[in-house]
Parts: structure tokens; sequence; C-alpha cells
């Protein structure tokens, strides 16, 4: 079976650093391009941190750098919680930058799904914005777009605003771009996000799964050692998680809209499960995802990126 051609969108970051290896290592996914945005750090910061990952897991991905802030409102990153360059607690090596193209994310996105054989599936794990110029540029790409399968939403409560996650709420606009879109989208967000834990007992025995591991146990006790306790939420991975095993979520097919004036609740993402709003759907949302399953897999997964 021929692997499933990928293009990530990405802001490393901590819980990217381990979803991106995931993909890089996996013998299902051909991952075809990687292209930064701001969103946790900045985006000298984000693409930096990428091409070190890529050194450290010795992969020949070509890189390319997007939009250094949201659509319409300045950038209000997580260094609060990833650290001033978002990716400390690991001694990576220096990176070379031969990896890095000239092309903008966006020229580059358009190049290589036009030019693919089989359609791509776009992997956004972080705010919207590259994939929101993508299709607004080069609205032709969507002939040759399989599905765009996002982390990010949520549709219950945030981890951001009151009601709005991360990715969306850093650029709600995009957001809304991206969901009216007209595409096949499945969105992984805070619902499975908060539930896909890596508990204490899984953590201990990541150093001993090889180089990630440590890597990825050196991260997060950096950052979220007092997370390892109670269970470390694995957000990203939850996007790659779907590529490779959707039988562990609970899907609901409906329609999501993005809210974007409210002044109290703008980047919040409202999922219709009950059809209030008459619309049709436009999104599978993740409503649940099997814990048990998703933590045997997320260890077998590190296991394998050798």
């Amino acid at each position: 079976m021929s692997k499933r051609p990928i293009i990530i969108d990405t802001d490393p970051g901590i819980d990217d650093a381990v979803a991106l290896a995931i993909a890089l290592f996996s013998d299902k996914l051909d991952v075809k391009l990687i292209t930064t945005v701001a969103g946790n750090v900045s985006l000298d910061k984000v693409t930096y941190n990428t091409l070190r990952l890529l050194k450290f897991y010795g992969k020949e991905i070509p890189v390319a750098k997007g939009a250094d802030s949201p659509l319409i409102l300045p950038l209000k990153d997580a260094s609060n919680v990833h650290g001033k360059s978002g990716m400390e607690g690991f001694d990576f090596e220096e990176p070379d930058e031969h990896l890095l193209l000239k092309e903008n994310a966006v020229e580059a996105m358009h190049r290589i799904i036009m030019e693919s054989d089989e359609p791509i599936t776009l992997v956004p794990i972080a705010p919207l914005t590259n994939i929101a110029l993508l299709l607004k540029v080069y609205p032709e790409v969507k002939k040759n777009i399989r599905e765009i399968v996002l982390m990010g939403g949520s549709a219950g409560r945030g981890n951001k605003g009151v009601m709005s996650e991360f990715n969306i709420a850093t650029d709600p606009e995009a957001a809304h771009i991206v969901f009216e879109c007209g595409l096949p989208i499945v969105m992984a967000g805070l619902d499975v996000g908060w539930k896909a834990l890596v508990l204490q007992e899984d953590s201990v025995k990541l150093p001993s799964l090889g180089e990630v591991g440590r890597m990825a146990y050196c991260l997060f006790q950096k950052y979220r050692g007092g997370s390892m306790k109670t269970g470390l939420k694995m957000y990203d991975s939850c996007a790659i998680a779907y590529l490779l095993r959707p039988e562990m979520y609970d899907i609901a097919e409906t329609y999501v809209g993005v809210e974007l004036s409210g002044d109290m609740t703008a980047g919040c993402t409202l999922v219709d499960l009950k059809g209030y709003l008459g619309r049709p759907n436009n999104a599978k949302v993740c409503m649940d995802i099997d814990g048990k399953m998703f933590r045997e897999w997320f260890l077998e997964s590190i296991a394998e990126c050798i």
C-alpha cells in the first residue's frame, strides 16, 4: 500500500516536536513538505526549531517559512507555556539551512499540491494562517486536496479564552476561511486533546524507547514536569493519530462556525451538534477518544522512531 502524502503546517513547540516525529517515522505517511507559521513562538523561532528537529530525526524534508503574524490580529504567542525559544530542555545540534526553501509556505504548498499525482492531505497543527492564505491566493489547489485534518478548536471550553482554543483563537479569521472553504475537514480539538494523555507510568518509559523518546521526556520534564503525575496532554499528536488510527475516535459530522466578533468569545468554534444554525455540515469533529488505545499507540509510535 502506498504512503499517504501529507503536508504538515506547524509551530514547534513541544507537542509539535513529538507529532512531527511520529509522522516522519510512520511507514504509512509521506511527508512532502513542512511549513512553519507564527504561533507558539515567533516565525523565525519555529522555523529554527523545525530545522533542528529534522537534523535530530535525520530526515530530509523541505521546509518553507510562512506567515509571521495572523491575518488581522497581532500575534500573542504561547511562550509562557513553551518557553522563550519554544523548545528548551534538550541539547539539539545546530542545523544547517539546506532544507529551507526560498519559496514561502504558500508558494511551496501550491507547487507540491499541483504537482502531486495523488491528492494531498493538509495537516495543520498550528494557527491556520498559512492554510487560509493558500486557499484564498490559489483556490485551484482544492481540486487536489484530499482533506484537511487539523488540531484546533473545541466543542466546549477553551484553553486560551473561556471558549476558545489556542490555534483557532490566535487567528480566528484564518480559521473562518478554512472551515468555510468547502473541503472535507476533520477537527481534532480540545475534546480529545484533554483525554489523549500520556500518564506518569507511560512517561517514565519514554527514555528507554530510543533517542526520540529521551528527547520527548526531556522537553516534557522541562515545561510540564508538574503535569507528569496527572497526565501529559498530547494535543498535536491527535491529528496524526487520526490519520493512522481513526478507529480510536468517536466522530460527529456537523457544522462548525468560528466566532469573529464576540467581545468574550472571539475564536470560539461553534460546534452545532443540534443543528440550531440550520447550516450544512462542514466538518467531522472528534468528540471522544479511547484513552487506553491512544496511550498504547503513542508509546508504540515513539518506539518506532528509529
